[in-house]
């Protein structure tokens, strides 16, 4: 079934979806999102938690509830005669032209812009911004290191996981020099660590040294795609979220956590194996967060949100 693009569900356009045909893109997107995060559910209702996957619903702050509820984005108008639920959040009626027609819905696009759009501007900036530089694959993967950093047992974040190296070789790495450029893993180092760092990054800095080589700045296009709401297509949404499952893995891959409990081989990145094979991800990972990035910002212009 063709995805709804930026361009197809533009403010001025008119889409028109029958009740089966929207019905079932909704039930394919179930089924895709259920697939990713049935495992994440019941480990959650059994309280179990997990260190690589559950940081895509806590740190992120959105549900699977609300990564499973399908839209079309705005400018797509969805048949309701004879559907049994009433017209939904962000969502307005709309009249059928003719006495016998059929009426529809579609997105409130200005109500969603009142509760969700203080910061569309600033993220379609970043994302803007971090799309025209040049990727850089030298950091290795070191910020989870330098959150470990010269730290007593009890204090490491992720307690209940084992790390697979020593103190003396986290202390290595962090000493051979830190390349991070994404303010929110940096903001996360420990006090030792952040002198060690290229960059000294604060929020204000983030707008100047994103780029589409990291791995986070990539992760973040879900964070950007879920503020929209229901202004952004279920189809782009679920693409930022399985590419940031797949950074994540390899994120926490490349830490000096011990993992393989969880079904995860190291990337050691302690070698110069493991550190080529994470600069490798980084190319793959640039050219494809790139690729979201055009649509991310096609999806702004849509909606009248431009980079400052």
């Amino acid at each position: 079934m063709a995805p709804i693009t930026a361009e197809t569900g533009a403010r001025a356009s008119r889409l028109r979806l029958t009740l089966d045909d929207w019905r079932s893109r909704e039930a394919e997107h179930h089924a895709a999102v259920d697939e990713l995060t049935s495992a994440h559910l019941r480990r959650s209702h059994a309280g179990i938690k997990h260190p690589i996957i559950d940081f895509l619903f806590t740190y992120y702050r959105s549900s699977v509830g609300a990564l499973r509820t399908w839209h079309p984005g705005t400018g797509v108008q969805l048949e309701i005669e004879n559907c049994r639920r009433g017209i939904p959040r962000f969502y307005r009626r709309v009249e059928a032209a003719e006495p016998d027609g059929v009426s529809a819905m579609e997105v409130d696009f200005d109500a969603v812009a009142a509760s969700k759009g203080k910061r569309w501007q600033r993220a379609a900036t970043i994302v803007a911004r971090t799309a025209s530089r040049p990727p850089r694959f030298g950091c290795f993967g070191r910020h989870e290191w330098a959150m470990v950093y010269r730290l007593r047992p009890h204090e490491i974040r992720h307690e209940q996981v084992p790390l697979r190296v020593s103190e003396e070789t986290i202390a290595e790495q962090v000493e051979a020099g830190v390349h991070c450029t994404h303010f929110d893993a940096f903001r996360f180092f420990t006090a030792p660590a952040e002198p060690l760092n290229e960059f000294a990054l604060n929020r204000d800095s983030q707008l100047e040294r994103e780029q589409p080589g990291c791995l986070h700045a990539g992760m973040d296009l879900y964070r950007w795609a879920s503020e929209l709401g229901p202004a952004c297509p279920s189809d782009l949404l679920l693409d930022t979220f399985r590419a940031s499952l797949r950074a994540r893995v390899v994120d926490m891959q490349a830490s000096p956590y011990d993992l393989r409990d969880y079904g995860y081989e190291p990337i050691k990145i302690e070698t110069p194996h493991g550190r080529a094979q994470y600069a490798a991800f980084q190319r793959r990972w640039a050219e494809e967060t790139n690729v979201l990035r055009e649509r991310m910002l096609a999806l702004y212009a849509s909606l009248g949100v431009y980079p400052e």
